[in-house]
C-alpha cells in the first residue's frame, strides 16, 4: 500500500527558498511551455486551392455588377481564405536552460513559502486506490495535486493514471506550468535530491 509517512527531508534553500523579486522570467517560462505545447493543427486553403470557381460567374460587361473572374474570390462565401494558417506554423518560444532553471527554483520556492509543498515518502502498488487513500491523506480538499518522484516506475503510473486532476511527474521534468498549477505539491525526499542536482548545474556542471 502507498504509504503515507511524513518525511523530515529539509528542502535546500537554494531551491526551495530563492528571493521572487517580480514574475517577469515565470511568465516568460508559462508561456514558453504552452507555446511549444500548441500544435500547429488548423489549416486553411487559399483562393488557388479551393475547388471549383474555374468559370466566370458572369460577363465582363453589361450586367451593371461588381467584375468578378472566379466565385473562389476570398470576399465570397466558400471562396479562398487571405493569409490563413497552412499548418506549417511554428509557435515554440525559446528560452536558455539557465533562465528555465532559475524560472523553475522561483517558482518552487513560491510554492514552499505558501505551503504547498509537503515531503513525504510514496511507495506505490499498482492499485488505484491506495493512490487515491495516498493522495487524500497528503492533499485533502484540494483540486490538483502533483507528485513529484525521482523515478517512475509501473506501479506508479498504474496507479495514478485514473486519478482526476493528479499528476505524476519525474523530478527532472518539472515546468513552471505543472508546479504553478499544482494546488499541493508531494515531492519524494529521492525526489528532492534528484530536483536539487538538476537545479544546480551550470552549463553541464556542478556548481
Amino acid at each position: 500500500m502507498a504509504t503515507a509517512t511524513t518525511n523530515s527531508t529539509v528542502l535546500p534553500e537554494a531551491i526551495f527558498n530563492v528571493e521572487v523579486k517580480n514574475h517577469e522570467l515565470l511568465k516568460l517560462a508559462y508561456d514558453a511551455y504552452l507555446a511549444n505545447s500548441r500544435l500547429a493543427s488548423a489549416t486553411t486553403k487559399k483562393r488557388g486551392e479551393v475547388r471549383g470557381g474555374g468559370k466566370k460567374p458572369w460577363a465582363q460587361k453589361g450586367t451593371g455588377r461588381a467584375r468578378f473572374g472566379s466565385s473562389r474570390n476570398p470576399i465570397w462565401r466558400g471562396g479562398g481564405i487571405v493569409f490563413g494558417p497552412s499548418g506549417n506554423e511554428n509557435y515554440t518560444k525559446k528560452i536558455t536552460t539557465s533562465a528555465k532553471r532559475v524560472a523553475v527554483r522561483q517558482a518552487l520556492s513560491l510554492a514552499n513559502t505558501a505551503g504547498k509543498i509537503v515531503v513525504t515518502d510514496f511507495t506505490p502498488t499498482a492499485k488505484t486506490k491506495d493512490a487515491v487513500a495516498f493522495v487524500a491523506a497528503n492533499a485533502a480538499n484540494v483540486r490538483r495535486v502533483l507528485i513529484v518522484v525521482s523515478e517512475k516506475t509501473p506501479e506508479a503510473l498504474r496507479s495514478t493514471a485514473n486519478i482526476e486532476n493528479v499528476l505524476l511527474i519525474r523530478a527532472t521534468y518539472l515546468s513552471v506550468y505543472h508546479i504553478l498549477n499544482a494546488d499541493k505539491i508531494i515531492i519524494t525526499p529521492s525526489a528532492v535530491e534528484a530536483v536539487s542536482a538538476w537545479l544546480t548545474k551550470e552549463n553541464g556542471e556542478e556548481k
